[in-house]
């Protein structure tokens, strides 16, 4: 690990602690999000974005271990393709456990991803929970690819803007999103 990135993940988990708002990068696109046990602040994320607050976020934990601690029960299918999914992937469970309701969809259920980026994982490694992650982008505009994306309105609005990873223009794109179900059945949401 370089200095940089361990700084810049201390700062970040340190400010998400404190109920703060960041600009950070991901496993997929940019994202801006908080800690899930500041309802301020999460409601601050949805009235920055624009976004309907009813509309459920996308949760990030760092592995299968971590995302036991807030899904009751992981249908062994979705485990294996856990495992050996190459992309992405955002799964929304029906039974999830220890997390605030005002991070749940309207059904009771959460949308959780392994996230795979080194960087964004020692984030929630430190901040030892699951991070809100939404695109960092205004509502029902497009997804910002790269950090030059984004628009600077919304940067201007948020409490921080990771240094890191700012001079990547890797094209990002969103996480393969599915849905299942207590039998293991699979809905795909987004390819």
């Amino acid at each position: 690990m370089t200095e940089v990135f361990e700084e810049e993940a201390q700062i970040s988990a340190g400010l998400l602690q404190k109920g703060k708002i960041l600009v950070y990068p991901t496993d997929t696109i940019w994202g801006i999000g908080c800690s899930v046990r500041f309802p301020e602040s999460v409601g601050r994320v949805a009235r920055i974005k624009g976004r309907d607050p009813v509309k459920s976020p996308i949760l990030l934990v760092d592995s299968i271990s971590m995302l036991h601690r807030f899904v009751r029960r992981i249908h062994p299918r979705i485990e294996t393709l856990l495992s050996h999914h190459i992309r992405p992937l955002t799964v929304v469970y029906p039974d999830p456990q220890n997390l605030p309701n005002d991070v749940l969809a309207e059904d009771g259920s959460a949308a959780l991803r392994i996230c795979l980026d080194p960087f964004c994982r020692r984030i929630i490694q430190l901040l030892d929970d699951c991070l809100l992650s939404s695109s960092a982008n205004f509502s029902n505009q497009p997804s910002p690819a790269h950090f030059g994306e984004i628009p600077r309105a919304l940067l201007d609005q948020v409490d921080y803007v990771v240094h890191y990873r700012q001079d990547d223009v890797q094209l990002g794109q969103a996480s393969t999103l599915i849905r299942y179900n207590s039998a293991g059945n699979i809905e795909v949401l987004r390819p």
